[in-house]
């Protein structure tokens, strides 16, 4: 095969196979062959293959070919080019080639300083690796400048990287795969093992110790070994991977054609380039488990959500049956929880899993828009049907028409509007502000509501024709704090996305921070968690993150009550609630609640008996028709 011979100042001369269609020479690492003591721009010259022929084109004018300067050339046999303070010789034939000097010899010979030039030489390489490990290369990159090294350094012909794998037939045990081979030809390198010691691997496999042989043909030991007979070797380094004292695989290097060519201190540089493949390999390796973990977690995701809505917990189950039901008949839908527990994300789902779902998604905040605006955005205006109106404009509905209209924060609609609003949802048409035309609309209504609609209507702030208009079928959202099951899964689920998002290196939760999380109230629900972990993602110092980090502290997580004082705490609430409800009629309060008026009356003495008098008068009674909700 043909070979160029490289020869530069303060490096030890190698030899490099011409095995690609296009072999690029210079001084970036993105040149096959890269040379970077002998003053070379970052790509300096190019070696093309037609054929048998091979073509050389210098991208400045200081190539000289034989002692003359040329552009370009076809190479042939001996050619010796020069580039900067590189000098390389063009071999037809590799067995032709010179053989580079073996590491560290000459200061055998009595030659100190040569030696002392393959030490630096050797640590320069070790640090050229370590640089580009830090830089995160990519794993083939890597192992592909370990093996370079390990050739040039040692003088070895060839290289390869051997991983101990699972047998793919399902077979006990690990057998060895090459991964990885340089100077062998591409196609090769997955029958490449056939080129190496079955006796050599089994020895370093067996020992987890590295093998020198100087002369294997003529070694006792491994003469009869039949692998070595047939393949001729002569030289040969083999260097176990180690990760806490298992074995990873194996670096092999060996020359079939030098004997003698490895010592000691040969194994010595192996040894350390051995010790950062096992580094790499055991971070390659984790990666690939990281990797495995997420695709798992991914799959798992997928089972616990339902389109953009994350949880798998009893009550969310239920939300998601509703919603499957619901989407696919064109009624109106009303949607109940507080504040933070994603019921925007629930409309969202009824309209793409409704008929309506090639239709537009139209969403107004009913609480976001001041009340003198908020008829215009609804209906539309005609120009000049108020101060600012200039021209003609659309409103919501009909934006939404043939689609489904999102009226949030229902709740906050003033009374004046919720007229119209009415008067909308019966007779599907739509008046513009400053306009007597109707203009019909078809649409699908779906609203929801952080307030009690039914005390609203008590209040008179809401009215009960279109509460019933809206509320066809009701969805209640559970809060986060009754959904212990999925607060993990969707911790967990924002903290990836916010990591990926933010490029950050966080990857979890403390147990302390989990156990904190679980006993906090969320009062914000699923949007004060994904902010949480949104913030601390961003600030965190460290990979988990801890209670501080989402700014949990000890008076915020809610207290853990024996079993007889959460139950009295629960049936204060309720008796409340219900006292609230019936204006403060203890008889009707007692009545709804299926207990003997005089367990309400109790309650009441409780707790007043525990409010102190304001500004000297007495404790808060009530009387038993009095319809003023009592102070509790």
């Amino acid at each position: 095969m043909a070979t160029l011979y490289l020869e530069a100042p303060d490096e030890r001369p190698r030899a490099v196979r011409l095995m690609r269609p296009v072999t690029t020479v210079g001084a970036s690492e993105d040149n096959d062959i890269r040379v970077d003591t002998a003053d070379l721009q970052p790509t300096h010259a190019q070696v093309s293959r037609d054929g048998d022929d091979f073509l050389i084109v210098g991208m400045l004018r200081d190539m000289t070919i034989n002692g003359r300067r040329e552009k370009k050339k076809t190479l042939d046999d001996k050619d010796i080019i020069r580039i900067g303070r590189l000098k390389m010789t063009f071999f037809a034939r590799e067995e032709d080639v010179p053989k580079p000097p073996p590491v560290f010899k000459s200061a055998q010979a009595g030659v100190p300083q040569a030696a002392t030039v393959e030490v630096k030489s050797a640590y320069k390489r070790v640090h050229e690796f370590s640089i580009k490990l830090l830089e995160n290369a990519s794993t083939e990159s890597l192992v592909d400048t370990i093996l370079d090294s390990l050739i040039e350094l040692t003088g070895a012909d060839k290289g390869f990287l051997v991983l101990l794998e699972d047998d793919p037939s399902g077979a006990e045990g690990r057998h060895p795969v090459v991964r990885a081979a340089r100077n062998v030809e591409q196609s090769n390198v997955q029958r490449s093992l056939d080129l190496l010691s079955d006796s050599i691997l089994a020895k370093v496999i067996e020992t987890k110790r590295p093998v020198i042989v100087a002369d294997a043909l003529a070694d006792e030991q491994w003469s009869a070994s039949e692998s070595i007979v047939h393949l001729g070797l002569h030289s040969v380094m083999c260097s176990p991977l180690l990760k806490r004292g298992e074995l990873l695989g194996l670096l092999y290097v060996g020359n079939n054609r030098v004997t003698n060519l490895f010592d000691d201190a040969a194994m010595d540089v192996m040894s350390v380039f051995s010790a950062q493949a096992s580094l790499l390999l055991s971070q390659a390796q984790r990666i690939d488990e990281l990797h495995e973990q997420k695709s798992a977690l991914e799959d798992k995701l997928e089972d616990l959500r339902f389109g953009s809505i994350v949880g798998a917990c009893d009550s969310m189950k239920d939300v998601y049956k509703r919603v499957r039901k619901v989407a696919t008949a064109d009624i109106s839908v009303l949607i109940t929880g507080e504040t933070g527990t994603g019921k925007e994300l629930i409309a969202k789902e009824i309209h793409e899993n409704s008929p309506r779902k090639r239709g537009p998604f139209v969403v107004i905040n009913c609480g976001a828009i001041p009340e003198n605006l908020l008829e215009s955005e609804l209906f539309g205006h005609v120009r000049g049907a108020f101060t600012g109106a200039v021209a003609t404009k659309a409103g919501r509905f009909q934006a939404a028409n043939g689609g489904t209209l999102f009226l949030d924060e229902i709740g906050e609609m003033p009374l004046s509007l919720q007229v119209k609003l009415l008067r909308a949802l019966q007779e599907h048409v739509v008046s513009r502000v400053g306009d007597t035309k109707t203009e019909p609309v078809d649409i699908r209504v779906v609203a929801a509501t952080n307030r009690i609609l039914e005390q609203e209507i008590k209040s008179g702030r809401f009215r009960e024709d279109l509460y019933y208009r809206l509320n066809v079928v009701n969805v209640a959202l559970p809060p986060l704090r009754d959904r212990d099951d999925d607060l993990e899964i969707l911790a967990k689920y924002f903290l990836s996305r916010a990591a990926e998002e933010h490029n950050r290196r966080v990857r979890g939760f403390s147990k302390s921070c989990l156990i904190a999380m679980k006993k906090y109230a969320w009062p914000g629900n699923v949007r004060e968690l994904e902010n949480r972990i949104k913030k601390a993602v961003v600030l965190a110092e460290k990979t988990l993150i801890v209670a501080d980090d989402l700014d949990l502290r000890e008076e915020d997580v809610e207290e853990i009550l024996s079993l007889a004082d959460a139950k009295e705490r629960f049936q204060t609430r309720y008796i409340n609630k219900v006292l609230e409800m019936n204006a403060g009629n203890r008889t009707k309060t007692a009545r709804d609640l299926g207990v003997d008026p005089r367990t309400v009356f109790r309650h009441l003495e409780k707790q007043t008996s525990s409010i102190p008098p304001e500004d000297g008068k007495e404790g808060l009674t009530v009387g038993p028709g009095d319809d003023r909700p009592p102070r509790l």
